[in-house]
């Protein structure tokens, strides 16, 4: 039987809420390595309404099997959070359909405190294992 092909994943991280983040790429990196995945290539945004771009690029390289997206998006005075958490969702994930490759929301928000935004440190596993289970499901059929 022949070995399992290693899964390439891209990261997408917002550096907005970098204490926050951090503690997510830390756990997203540990989970893909539990999982058999490779981190291959890691970007950085300034925030999570800048991922898109990234995420883009990561998928026009093609060198990645999907991307996962790891950020936060805490709430403030305005309903600034609700109109970045839906554009930032409606948008990777039409990337996802336009390349024909997973992307993972591990973007945790909106209408959260930093308290709640700290205890959602986990999406970043979630989606992780997301990205892992669909890239594996999705070559058992081709």
């Amino acid at each position: 039987m022949a070995k399992e092909e290693e899964i390439k994943l891209g990261f997408v991280v917002s550096e907005f809420h970098r204490d926050i983040t951090y503690q997510m790429e830390i756990l997203g990196r540990e989970h893909a390595e539990f999982l058999g995945a490779n981190v291959y290539r890691t970007v950085y945004t300034p925030g999570t309404f800048d991922m898109p771009l990234a995420v883009k690029k990561l998928l026009t390289e093609g060198e990645v099997d999907a991307v996962v997206t790891l950020g936060c998006i805490i709430e403030g005075a305005t309903e600034h959070d609700e109109v970045i958490a839906s554009q930032l969702a409606r948008k990777i994930m039409d990337l996802s359909l336009e390349y024909n490759k997973p992307v993972a929301l591990g973007v945790a928000g909106p209408g959260m405190t930093r308290l709640e935004a700290q205890e959602r440190i986990d999406y970043a596993k979630r989606a992780v294992e997301a990205a892992v289970k669909l890239v594996k499901r999705l070559k058992e059929r081709t």
